[in-house]
């Protein structure tokens, strides 16, 4: 029986975490993608989160940061299992909304704009099924033999630092923006609580 020596694993097991690092990161960064897009939605165009709407970006900063953990510790099945029971949540939260506004009627109209034809809690229904699929196929890929270490490129590592940073930054100023927003009671949509 052969032996792999942990400082210098096989080159399908290289190529394994590389490719494994490059789907995980290209996860990341279209989530972080969507979460900025609803930030920059309710900073420009002054549309202010419902309830709901908040719920669904706690889901999706859940997926992010399970990823994160992922390139912090190396891959573990738990952070695989902790993302796809945030996709879940946010699943849950989301079809709740799209049903509870399916039919307008006054004070259950969907909050927000279009973006591309769909209200955002429609789209979360479509993403919260895609990161499912996107975790199920990467079970099924690299489930028998999944590398310890999720990046073994410099180039790789820097870029998933940046990214992971830039989530927790836009995290911490969505926190602050829920604070401004609902302060210490209910949340709302009519403004920001303490700028009143």
């Amino acid at each position: 029986m052969k032996m792999i020596n942990a400082n210098n694993p096989p080159a399908d097991h290289k190529i394994s975490a590389v490719l494994l690092s490059i789907y995980l990161l290209g996860m990341i960064a279209v989530i972080a993608a969507i979460l900025t897009t609803a930030m920059l939605l309710q900073y420009i165009d002054g549309e202010i989160p419902c309830q709901l709407c908040l719920l669904q970006r706690v889901a999706m900063f859940g997926v992010c940061f399970s990823i994160i953990l992922q390139f912090r510790h190396g891959f573990s099945y738990c952070n695989t299992g902790l993302s796809m029971i945030f996709s879940l949540f946010l699943l849950i939260v989301s079809v709740r909304q799209t049903l509870n506004d399916i039919y307008p009627r006054p004070g259950h109209e969907y909050i927000g704009s279009l973006v591309f034809g769909l209200h955002m809690p429609v789209w979360s229904v479509l993403i919260s099924v895609a990161l499912l699929i996107a975790f199920a196929f990467q079970l099924i890929i690299w489930g028998s033999s999944m590398p310890q270490s999720m990046t073994p490129l410099p180039l790789l590592r820097v870029l998933a630092t940046i990214l992971c940073f830039y989530v927790v930054v836009i995290g911490a100023v969505n926190f602050i923006s829920v604070g401004v927003q609902c302060g210490f009671g209910e949340c709302h949509t009519s403004g920001y609580l303490l700028l009143k």
